[in-house]
């Protein structure tokens, strides 16, 4: 992914308001102690859960699914997206030190419901965007049976059960995450810089970056990279899309104004891109990211398989109902035919019956996508 044009060097040396120069490094105790939360791809590959047995693919299931549980309830609540971000953050750290795996012996595992009504209760805290603890408990009653006009009174044993639940795991959360709860939001610095190159106005691109970090919040990219360089790649995806020219200065591109390397914003603009391209499409809604052909492409496909069976019933039939001496000449063409198409597979150096073992297994793959 190529950076985004910079514009000419006139437009690098614009005055700007005392509250808007360079920004400076970010201190070094703080960045210190945010690196302790970021990890690499490999490390990933080995949490505690997939260590326990649980396959790769079925813990990111787990953390996409326990995200999509913070997210509902956080809708219902009319929680602030800083909120959200900050309890998806408590979410996916919690996971890099406990499993989700019962083992034969020791305490039960938490779901992953109930280590994402933790974090939003502890969230809610943290930003001081609090709600009664029967409003939280209500929705996510309602949330996690999947009925929002449940009606969840204090008699009932699903709210004592989850409000007993988020009490007595407080407690485990904090240990987990070694009550380490300041955590640097994406939003605010990703605004700080399209204010400081006098774009925060765009309201296209203050979109588009916007909703870059929303999405990346659903995913393990905060504990893949800093928050400043989520909200640089914000900014970048957000430039490259609405095609603005943020300016040089003093001969330092953009992202080394702002402390990031352009090397770790590719990174998370091509962990995005892999995300969005991996996402299944609800149903009618278009996909922008699949062309229209491949679905034309396995219509016709089923069509000419159709079509086949249809002529094997007719020719079977006919084979019935004919004389000796014409099922001997039909099978002695079906042998030629066999034959030629043994020389053309032969001369190509591709075998039909491989070719075609492959192209049945790009089909079943390609149908176990779509009704996944």
């Amino acid at each position: 992914m190529a950076p985004p044009p910079s514009s000419q060097s006139s437009n690098s040396n614009v005055s700007r308001p005392a509250a808007l120069h360079r920004p400076k490094a970010p201190n070094a105790v703080l960045a210190e102690a945010e690196l302790q939360w970021i990890y690499t791809e490999e490390e990933l590959l080995h949490t505690p859960s997939i260590v326990d047995g649980m396959s790769a693919e079925q813990e990111r299931e787990m953390r996409s699914k326990g995200i999509n549980f913070i997210g509902q309830v956080g809708v219902m609540l009319k929680l602030s997206q800083m909120t959200l971000t900050t309890a998806a953050v408590y979410f996916n750290r919690f996971l890099m030190r406990r499993s989700l795996v019962n083992k034969k012996e020791g305490a039960k595992a938490l779901h992953h419901y109930q280590i994402a009504a933790v974090c939003i209760f502890l969230a809610t805290k943290v930003e001081e965007t609090c709600r009664k603890m029967k409003e939280i408990v209500v929705v996510i009653c309602r949330v996690a049976q999947k009925n929002p006009n449940l009606i969840v009174d204090e008699q009932t044993k699903d709210y004592w059960r989850w409000r007993d639940t988020i009490l007595m795991n407080e407690d485990h959360l904090l240990e987990a995450i070694a009550f380490d709860l300041t955590i640097d939001k994406p939003h605010k610095l990703m605004f700080d810089m399209l204010q400081y190159y006098r774009e925060s106005h765009n309201k296209e691109l203050r979109n588009s970056a916007w909703t870059f970090i929303n999405d990346s919040a659903h995913t393990q990219l905060c504990i893949l990279f800093p928050a400043r360089t989520i909200a640089a790649a914000a900014v970048y995806c957000g430039a490259k899309y609405c095609r603005v020219d943020l300016p040089d200065e003093g001969g330092k591109p953009w992202w080394e104004v702002q402390h990031v390397s352009l090397r770790e914003i590719r990174r998370a603009c091509n962990y995005m891109a892999g995300i969005y391209e991996k996402t299944p499409v609800k149903e009618g809604v278009e996909n922008i990211y699949t062309p229209e052909s491949v679905d034309m492409e396995r219509e016709g496909s089923s069509q000419s398989v159709k079509r086949a069976r249809e002529d094997d019933e007719v020719q079977n039939g006919d084979a019935e109902h004919s004389k000796p001496g014409d099922k001997e000449a039909a099978n002695g063409k079906e042998e030629a035919g066999h034959q030629s198409k043994k020389v053309k597979t032969g001369t190509n150096g591709v075998g039909s019956g491989a070719s075609a073992t492959k192209e049945d297994e790009e089909v079943a793959s390609e149908e176990g996508e779509v009704e996944e």
